[in-house]
């Protein structure tokens, strides 16, 4: 089990993985999105960080399930133009149907998705999950070079 909620949700790690996260975020996207509550603090890192460096970038969180009241919206965050290029991020990736939740909403709201990137791939069948479904995957860490660093 790999649990990124501790550093994730730290002042200090927040700092970290802005920066680091960002570096594979390519430049025409438009949002980082996430499927609520793993991809919250690292959409906002993310975002604020694109932003302290001039870049434009915005953040969405992916609800599970829709708002019982209000809007009622499943995305939440600055609406954008249809066909706006969207990358998700997820801090740990197994199976790759979480994230993949984040994509097929993303994109029934007409924003182009074409990309997820984890902060940790547990290397147990995402990535060829997402190549099968035409997804672009990146991991900035997996599984292996953790257990490798532990080793250490």
């Amino acid at each position: 089990y790999v649990n990124c909620k501790p550093v994730s949700l730290s002042g200090e790690g927040l700092a970290l993985l802005g920066p680091l996260m960002l570096e594979h975020v390519e430049s025409e996207a438009a949002a980082v999105a996430g499927l609520t509550l793993g991809a919250d603090p690292l959409v906002s890192a993310v975002a604020l960080q694109a932003a302290l460096t001039g870049r434009s970038l915005d953040a969405l969180i992916v609800r599970k399930e829709a708002k019982g009241h209000g809007t009622q919206a499943y995305i939440e965050g600055p609406e954008l133009l249809p066909g706006s290029k969207v990358v998700v991020l997820e801090d740990v990736v197994t199976t790759g149907k979480s994230a993949m939740l984040a994509v097929e909403r993303l994109r029934a709201v007409g924003y182009q998705v074409e990309e997820v990137i984890s902060l940790v791939d547990r290397e147990q069948g995402g990535a060829a999950f997402y190549q099968a479904q035409g997804l672009q995957f990146r991991a900035v860490f997996t599984i292996s070079d953790i257990q490798a660093i532990a080793r250490q």
